[in-house]
């Protein structure tokens, strides 16, 4: 009993202990060094929509989640505002 407990024990044990992790060299590396690249993740693009993208391709994706972004917090604000009653004047029916 005593040896299958200690068994049991150490073979828990060892499902626990870190593992090596390689590091795998893809063509996402070029964007590796790019502002918002952070630990642990790195570059992240689940998608795979800059697989085989260049520099330019990078910069117009960039931009465009920017501006969606921008576009969405004013979308937010405009909800917050009209619940707090702030409306413009006139009706809106035709």
């Amino acid at each position: 009993m005593k040896l299958a407990t200690l068994a049991l024990l150490a073979g828990s044990a060892a499902a626990f202990a870190p593992s090596k992790v390689t590091q795998t060299s893809t063509a996402l590396n070029a964007f590796e060094s790019e502002l918002g690249v952070q630990p642990p993740l790195g570059f992240f693009d689940p998608l795979g929509l800059l697989d085989d993208a260049d520099q330019e391709r990078f910069d117009r994706l960039r931009y465009v989640e920017i501006k969606h972004g921008r576009i969405a917090q004013l979308a937010f604000l405009g909800q917050i505002v009209t619940r707090y009653g702030i409306t413009l004047p006139g009706d809106i029916d035709y």
